[in-house]
């Protein structure tokens, strides 16, 4: 499946657990919070002053590895 930027944080960590690391790593720390995990990503880049096309991307090619690592085993 591939992240869009008007999917909602919780949904997008369903897609898989390390994408929180990918968004810590961007100063989302606080994806935690209920007020948060309901905002898309679009919504919260906004709010972070970040391109949202650009944090999709590398949320794109993260899911894209595990995928081929899936594959691969």
């Amino acid at each position: 499946m591939k992240a869009t930027k008007d999917m909602l944080i919780v949904d997008l960590l369903q897609l898989d657990e390390k994408i929180a690391s990918i968004l810590m790593g961007y100063g989302m720390h606080c994806i935690g919070c209920m007020l948060a995990s309901n905002e898309t990503i679009e919504q919260a880049s906004r709010a972070h002053g970040l391109d949202a096309d650009g944090l999709i991307n590398v949320i794109n090619q993260h899911l894209e590895q595990v995928a081929s690592e899936k594959e691969a085993d």
